[in-house]
């Protein structure tokens, strides 16, 4: 079938490519001074490009005063690239994008479970991007040491870094059906006295005692596990009752390998942390993902 011929009317509703160019630019270097510098025009006439393709298309590409994108930029901002890639290509010509390496050290239950299942909204956005992904350590803070940017897991306090709290949530005591079977029924708090309860210094029960009105302290024998994954397992296996953020439990809870005991949740607290050192958001490939991740998880 043949492709239908180009028409005027088709033209008009194409931004002029300088306004295209200057916007690709402007979100990869996020300064003014940069993308007029590269495109050897003046500051000016980088805002006004940017002012006339948002009246073009009529809504607002960038968000802030940092440049970051708005989800109607970060969505128009791939189609941008993938037209101006796709000029690039002269007849019979293969042309390789300028590609960024990305280094991210992440823990391994929030890469498994909240990370992973949103990253392919970031490539797709990003394609020139590529992620280099690194096990940390939560409370540790065990990381590759080349590592660009870097989630922890902790209270926040990171005088080494900048960074900016991405995930907070609640806690509750969790296990196996067949345990709820075994041990059961659980009606109030108290119930849990005497079981083995699964620990994690990630954790801490008496975050949730408290929130449940048990003056008990922490647990001193059991079983207990680094990674929340892992107690989670250990859980669903039927090995005792583990105190588990929700969001983090999630893929257990909708597989009905665990259950809830109570309707009492407490907040953790620790947090989801993305850090870095002075000067990492110079890059513009950092400050993509930083700026995409924060509003994935908002």
């Amino acid at each position: 079938m043949a492709a239908a011929p180009f028409s005027a009317s088709a033209a008009r509703r194409i931004p002029p490519i300088q306004c295209l160019l200057t916007f690709e630019a402007l979100a990869r270097l996020r300064s003014v001074t940069q993308t007029a510098d590269e495109l050897c025009v003046t500051p000016s006439a980088v805002s006004h490009r940017v002012k006339q393709l948002e009246q073009i298309l009529g809504t607002r590409l960038f968000g802030r005063s940092d440049f970051s994108l708005t989800t109607e930029g970060s969505s128009y901002l791939a189609q941008v690239r993938e037209g101006l890639s796709a000029l690039q290509r002269l007849p019979g010509h293969a042309v390789s994008p300028g590609r960024r390496r990305l280094k991210l050290a992440v823990t391994p239950t929030f890469a498994r479970v909240i990370l992973i299942p949103r990253l392919r909204q970031f490539t797709e956005t990003y394609p020139e991007i590529d992620l280099a992904l690194h096990v940390s350590i939560p409370l540790l803070d065990v990381v590759a040491e080349d590592a660009d940017l870097v989630v922890r897991y902790g209270p926040g306090h990171y005088a080494d870094m900048e960074h900016v709290e991405i995930a907070r949530d609640v806690l509750t005591p969790l296990a196996s059906p067949g345990f709820v079977r075994e041990h059961g029924p659980f009606e109030r708090p108290e119930d849990l006295e005497g079981l083995p309860l699964l620990r994690s210094p990630l954790e801490p029960w008496r975050t949730w005692f408290a929130a449940a009105g048990l003056a008990w302290t922490e647990p001193n024998e059991g079983s207990q596990f680094n990674d929340v994954g892992l107690m989670c397992d250990a859980a669903a296996a039927g090995m005792g009752v583990a105190p588990v953020r929700l969001k983090l439990a999630a893929p257990w809870l909708e597989q009905g390998t665990l259950v809830r005991l109570f309707d009492i949740d407490a907040p953790s607290p620790y947090a989801h942390y993305l850090c870095w050192r002075a000067g990492t958001m110079e890059r513009w490939e950092c400050a993509a993902f930083a700026d995409w991740l924060r509003r994935s998880m908002a």
